[in-house]
């Protein structure tokens, strides 16, 4: 593969969408279990405690029976990775590698982190969402896990696709220049959406600002959407041409509702900034809701029977800096099931209403102002170093 390759749909896969860190972990760490070849491990937050402690017994025990196991760290992700985990994993025999440490030498250039979550088990299964190997995710010995999140098992002809994109970031971790093609980048060419059905799919990627395939496609279908626009994230900083395009959705009478984090966030000062959105997507008909339980960590976009899940928050930060990874269906199974996840989360969230964010406090308003502000002053300030 080439970075910069746009990757087509493909059929006859089966997609199964896993609700929280007791549904998924458990699933992930029994497929590994039985892995006979080969796993590839690709993720951003890793720390230490129960949940990375079980994650590193199943690939040892995977090593243990001759199966080649890869991982690939963010090398800011796993900073609490403590060296005892890190022995344990090369005692092993395991092949670890990380993306781009930081170094003081590297200045802005350590803002570039790989943010996707991928597991890649043999040749036929393959998990991708937003989890990380953390316990906020998922410890078996607490009853209420802080963090909601998604992941997808997939099983089929994309796995040919998803080995790809791993082993293209395999590759190019250890070269100089590991943040930028090694080959130019033509305009991606989103191939053409399929007839709805069962099993197709597509893998969807970010490279940086390199290349975004991943924000093209949502835009695409943000434009064709005829029905509904639901779309959860926990960062909720979109371009301006997202923003557009949900408010010209809304006011074109399809049903758009935002899913985002309340008080229960890792980021406040996001939240804040995001915020300075509200007024006007409110007063265009957009429907917001702050999910109240916990912290909303899932990235999830449903679009009439398009349904996109991964790691991208589609916010300009992720989009400037980071390495993302989705998985697009037309598949009615995994669309109803993301249909009920949000069905699910609106129950349990309180939605805005433009009456309600006219008559918030004062102190609301000025931290909305500072870091909106803020978020604006970094952004421009890092475009004209471009």
């Amino acid at each position: 593969m080439q970075d910069g390759a746009v990757f087509p749909w493909r059929g006859g896969n089966r997609f199964a969408l896993l609700v929280d860190g007791p549904v998924f972990f458990p699933r992930m760490l029994e497929v590994i279990a039985a892995a006979q070849t080969r796993v590839d491990l690709e993720l951003y937050l890793v720390e230490d405690g129960v949940c990375v402690q079980r994650l590193i017994e199943a690939l040892v025990g995977a090593a243990a029976r001759g199966v080649r196991v890869r991982c690939l760290f963010d090398g800011f992700g796993s900073l609490k990775l403590g060296s005892a985990a890190r022995a344990q994993i090369e005692a092993a025999g395991i092949e670890l590698r990380l993306y781009n440490p930081l170094r003081w030498q590297r200045g802005v250039r350590n803002l570039f982190r790989d943010h996707r979550k991928l597991l890649l088990v043999d040749e036929h299964l393959a998990f991708v969402g937003g989890t990380g190997a953390t316990d906020e995710f998922w410890n078996p010995d607490i009853a209420e896990l802080p963090w909601h999140e998604v992941m997808v098992e997939i099983e089929g002809p994309l796995m040919q696709d998803w080995r790809a994109l791993f082993a293209y970031q395999w590759a190019r971790c250890g070269e100089r220049r590991f943040w930028w093609p090694s080959d130019p980048l033509q305009p991606a060419r989103i191939p053409p959406s399929p007839s709805l059905g069962d099993g197709m799919g597509r893998v969807a990627y970010a490279a940086a600002r390199q290349h975004r395939d991943i924000l093209r496609a949502l835009i695409r279908s943000l434009n064709q959407s005829r029905e509904r626009i639901w779309l959860a994230t926990p960062y909720f900083l979109p371009t301006w041409k997202v923003r557009r395009l949900l408010m010209k959705a809304a006011r074109r009478g399809v049903d758009v509702r935002l899913l985002l984090t309340s008080r229960n966030t890792d980021h406040p000062p996001i939240r804040f900034a995001g915020q300075r959105y509200y007024a006007r997507l409110l007063r265009a008909g957009v429907r917001i809701f702050e999910y109240q339980p916990r912290f909303l960590h899932m990235k999830l976009v449903l679009v009439d029977g398009w349904v996109s899940v991964g790691s991208c928050n589609f916010d300009h930060w992720n989009l400037r800096w980071n390495l993302e990874a989705n998985v697009e269906t037309f598949d009615r199974t995994l669309t109803r099931e993301a249909e009920e996840c949000f069905i699910a989360d609106f129950a349990e969230s309180r939605e805005i209403t433009l009456e309600d964010w006219r008559a918030r406090p004062l102190l609301k308003r000025l931290y909305q102002r500072l870091w909106g502000w803020i978020d604006r002053l970094v952004v421009n300030l890092l475009d004209r170093r471009r």
